[in-house]
């Protein structure tokens, strides 16, 4: 059983910075997508980056490109989000998300295994 455990939320002021981390246990698809999302109240689940663990180049929103790295350690099955420049907009609960193989799309639908979430406030 798949199982995404994420760390590292809290509140910052704006321009600050946080380090998001997610442990992936049981997953055997070996080379499929991990991917942060973000959702807002009231908004929908929105990808924020997204990487394939067998390797490539990471893929971002538009939005974050420039501020925010995604990254893993495959030795520790983690999953990171350095989040620089944070923005007050950028509040939202944060999710690590896998799937089984495949693309690595940016639809949340796309993707079967979800952690908890992990709570961002940027305040202004």
């Amino acid at each position: 059983q798949v199982q995404l455990v994420e760390s590292g939320g809290g509140s910052v002021q704006a321009g600050g910075s946080l380090r998001l981390s997610c442990v992936e246990s049981g997953n055997t698809y070996r080379g499929h997508c991990m991917a942060w999302f973000r959702q807002a109240p009231g908004k929908e689940r929105e990808a924020v980056a997204r990487i394939y663990t067998g390797g490539g180049s990471p893929i971002y929103d538009d939005s974050v490109k420039g501020r925010i790295t995604i990254s893993q350690d495959r030795a520790k099955n983690t999953l990171y989000l350095q989040m620089n420049s944070l923005k007050p907009e950028e509040t939202a609960m944060y999710y690590c998300a896998a799937n089984s193989g495949g693309f690595c799309s940016s639809k949340a639908s796309q993707f079967g295994y979800w952690g908890q979430g992990t709570q961002v406030t940027v305040s202004s």
